[in-house]
């Protein structure tokens, strides 16, 4: 999605809005001095990150914990799965019927049955919470890896919305929260966003003739007669040998769909999983479920070729559509699923098989949970409520130890019945999966945030 326009419609402090290539909304003349003041790219032996990325999927409002991983088919009509249930590849082991693909293969990823968040409240946690100093997770990522990954030039913590892959989306930014908030980790942490409200169409344009783009004097050039006319001028002298780096590096293309083989975006593809035209618009969220079926599995697509380019930590977001209340903007628990859970169900799969394909289900790993689970009980309209005592968490991948459920709730998957799995560990297992924890402890600078992050106790059972 780089896109190369032409100056003559756009003033000149248009042409220096590039920053988006270094994972923010930097102008031009700071780009690399922009990387190296929040989260300065440490090199060689002195990187204590790892050669891992964590796609992060958050499924946002609250997916219930027994219509997904943990069916309870024994307990009352009022608690079990409203959807049934379906066996698994692990024996003994089964999961909401509406997921049929993943049951196929649930000896590739884990899940956990113990995990509880702590509270029913529509945020978004634990992505951005009180748990990560009110940053988004791939902050604290950056402001020790780096803006930019020093090798690729991928900018190191990126954030995905549905308008990510499709202009007509709706807004993924609810208001429950800031998922671009970088919290105390500087401005260069912030999450590189492509889409029009990030504004990656502004910030990777350059606004030079195509023809031109090649005549490196020509770039220059014009580079000059901005820092004249610019902000910080004399600061573009500098880097503007790095800066144009950057802009050839082709990075553009890890963002664009278009490259990618046909085969592999229609593998993908989710939109044909749920009839469009069939979601009952009385719901208010109807635009959002319509919204969820075209652009899962695509960003899932593009969340992997980025950190097959180098990104280490992915926001993927979907619309506010788990929320499954059976109110006026919420579908009840069987409708709700039939709209929801076929295209998580085929995007996951579809991302187990890919990675697996390319040799990168030991690099990536992926993450998928919301903000909170569902309560025991259906209500008296066929939906649940907010439930903060138990949700359900997927991990795949990452090296490691996959084919297995940890921990396991109560008789009403209402708490966890062994040990709880709390945010603290999800936290743990992502800081354990992008840092070598001991090189970052003696790592100078890394940051007391992020060091107290780093010594959550990952997920037990999960690691070693």
């Amino acid at each position: 999605m780089l896109t190369i326009g032409d100056t003559t419609r756009h003033g000149r402090r248009d042409f220096l809005r590039v920053g988006g290539l270094a994972g923010g909304a930097l102008a031009l003349p700071g780009l690399l001095p922009g990387m190296l003041r929040a989260g300065a790219p440490l090199t060689g032996a002195n990187r204590p990150v790892t050669d891992k990325s964590v796609i992060f999927l958050f499924l946002h409002g609250g997916p219930s914990q027994i219509e997904t991983f943990d069916p309870k088919m024994t307990a009352p009509a009022e608690v079990r799965s409203a959807t049934g249930e379906t066996q698994t590849a692990i024996p003994g082991v089964t999961f909401g019927a509406s997921f049929p693909e993943l049951a196929r293969r649930a000896d590739r990823f884990t899940v956990v049955r113990s995990f509880a968040t702590g509270d029913g409240n529509h945020d978004i946690k634990p992505v951005v919470g009180r748990d990560t100093f009110g940053a988004n997770l791939g902050s604290a990522y950056a402001a020790v890896a780096g803006s930019v990954n020093p090798d690729t030039a991928m900018p190191s913590n990126v954030l995905l919305f549905p308008k990510a892959v499709d202009p007509d989306a709706g807004p993924g930014q609810a208001n429950f929260g800031r998922f671009n908030s970088n919290g105390p980790f500087g401005a260069g942490a912030v999450p590189f966003q492509p889409d029009g409200d990030g504004g990656l169409r502004a910030d990777m344009r350059v606004n030079l003739p195509l023809a031109r783009l090649d005549d490196r004097r020509s770039l220059l050039a014009a580079f000059d007669a901005a820092r004249v006319a610019g902000d910080e001028a004399g600061g573009l002298d500098s880097t503007r040998e790095r800066a144009f780096t950057v802009l050839r590096s082709g990075i553009g293309d890890a963002f664009d769909l278009t490259k990618e083989d046909p085969r592999t975006v229609a593998r993908y593809d989710t939109a044909p999983r749920v009839n469009g035209l069939a979601i009952n618009t009385k719901w208010n969220n109807h635009k959002h479920y319509t919204d969820n079926a075209r652009t899962l599995g695509k960003l899932l697509l593009l969340a992997r070729r980025l950190c097959e380019r180098g990104a280490g930590f992915v926001t993927v977001t979907t619309n506010f559509v788990w929320d499954m209340h059976a109110d006026v903007n919420n579908a009840p628990m069987v409708e709700g699923m039939s709209y929801m859970a076929p295209p998580l169900d085929h995007a996951l799969s579809a991302f187990l098989d890919d990675v697996r394909s390319r040799g990168l289900d030991d690099k990536i790993l992926l993450v998928a949970c919301g903000e909170m689970g569902r309560t025991p009980k259906i209500n008296r309209n066929g939906g649940r409520d907010h439930w903060g005592g138990l949700a359900p968490l997927l991990l795949a991948g990452g090296g490691l130890r996959m084919g297995q459920v940890i921990g396991q709730s109560d008789r009403e998957a209402g708490t966890p019945a062994t040990q709880p799995v709390r945010i603290p560990h999800l936290l743990g297992t992502v800081m354990h999966t992008l840092f070598d924890v001991g090189r970052l402890r003696v790592t100078r600078g890394a940051g007391r945030e992020v060091l107290q992050l780093a010594d959550h106790e990952p997920v037990p059972g999960l690691h070693g």
